[in-house]
């Protein structure tokens, strides 16, 4: 009689990927295709007692509560993926406009990427109605337990640098803060650098957003849209 082979999988069986507390998945199988949320729990050798929170991640991306003593039909919804967190409280939140629940108060700009599957090139940000929508950095905790639900969705990653204006044209910088003498020579590259120059800026990240700006002064500019005119005051 030949071996079974371990790499193929067993017959009657009904794999699915599990994390318990987090994003971090996990492959199991069970044999009843359709289980109750205790059988799925125990079949991962959790101890399937009320304080628990199971959660099927439908292809939708849509989370669906399970609960304990519900039965979960593995063939019908094609759901793979499951998440469990021990816990007596869920969180709400929306992520590319699917309706998920988390069982913690927080949750990390690392583990909205991996439930959303970017691509290359994408990025999750904070979805702010009627404002510009802000990047969610990998090691961000954006906290859930605030009054209200936090909308967040996917969206090109941003280019690398800070875009803004010098008199009228645009240029890209690679710090977060412009000095007096880096926007004078992006302005005049060619004029003298003992030249004295008259500097205003708008639309700045810093407070105030406008101003003036003087000889070893800096402003801290957006990621896009503060403008710079400079304007020669002497010719010597």
């Amino acid at each position: 009689m030949n071996a079974a082979n371990p790499n193929e999988p067993n017959k009657g069986q009904y794999h699915f990927k599990l994390a318990i507390g987090g994003v971090e998945f996990q492959n199991h199988s069970i044999n009843d295709p359709v289980p109750t949320g205790r059988q799925i729990l125990a079949a991962v050798g959790v101890d399937p007692k009320d304080d628990w929170s199971l959660f099927a991640i439908l292809p939708s991306r849509d989370f669906e509560d399970i609960r304990l003593d519900e039965t979960f039909d593995l063939r019908a919804k094609g759901a793979e993926e499951f998440i469990a967190f021990q816990t007596d409280r869920d969180f709400k939140l929306t992520l590319n406009g699917s309706q998920l629940e988390w069982g913690k108060p927080t949750i990390s700009g690392r583990e909205l990427g991996k439930l959303a599957k970017l691509k290359d090139g994408e990025a999750v940000f904070f979805d702010v109605r009627g404002g510009e929508d802000r990047l969610v950095d990998e090691k961000e905790l954006v906290c859930l337990a605030e009054p209200g639900i936090e909308h967040f969705i996917v969206a090109p990653k941003p280019k690398p640098g800070y875009e803004i204006t010098v008199n009228g044209r645009p240029r890209v910088v690679d710090e977060e803060y412009v000095s007096y003498e880096q926007v004078t020579k992006i302005a005049f590259p060619e004029e003298s650098s003992q030249l004295d120059y008259s500097v205003s800026y708008g639309h700045a990240a810093s407070t105030p957003h406008s101003g003036e700006l003087s000889k070893g002064q800096s402003v801290k500019v957006k990621k896009k849209g503060t403008t710079f005119s400079v304007t020669p005051t002497n010719k010597s």
